[in-house]
């Protein structure tokens, strides 16, 4: 099954047992999804189901980060709920053992040496970790293998 049909089955039970935050999370992923298929006229494959939720939470962390500044617990939590039920269709992360080993291989395959080659390091990092790694923590690791 793939994710996008896994998602569609997700709403129907949420639907059924009548639970509306999760439903209403999983509306804005699936209005996600068809503004995309619309937007560039294709169908979804899972690589790119899993950028969008990626793209998805990165929006709830910012706002969490926002409305926690703000003094606004409620809707901090409410973002953190709506962030819970996205991480669910993400695959497993790599650790941050994997992510330092996979970064060093890809630097010493493309032939990087010192911070200006960090846009040539990212965009082969990015089409092969995308999903699979934090790109926060990925690109940490990317300063860290060019300083070093």
């Amino acid at each position: 099954m793939s994710l996008k049909d896994q998602i569609t089955e997700d709403m129907k039970t949420a639907m059924r047992a009548k639970d509306s935050e999760r439903l209403g999370t999983i509306r804005l992923l699936q209005a996600a999804m068809k503004q995309k298929e619309v937007d560039e006229r294709i169908t979804l494959d899972d690589a790119t189901v899993v950028a969008i939720v990626d793209k998805l939470i990165k929006q709830r962390k910012d706002s969490i980060t926002a409305f926690e500044g703000a003094g606004r617990q409620d809707l901090a939590d409410k973002e953190k709920a709506e962030m819970a039920v996205l991480q669910a269709y993400l695959p497993e992360r790599m650790s941050e053992g994997e992510v330092a080993a996979a970064v060093k291989a890809i630097v010493a395959e493309v032939g990087a040496a010192g911070p200006g080659d960090m846009g040539k390091v990212m965009g082969v990092v990015k089409t092969r970790l995308a999903g699979k790694a934090d790109m926060g923590q990925v690109s940490a690791a990317v300063k860290a293998a060019l300083a070093g």
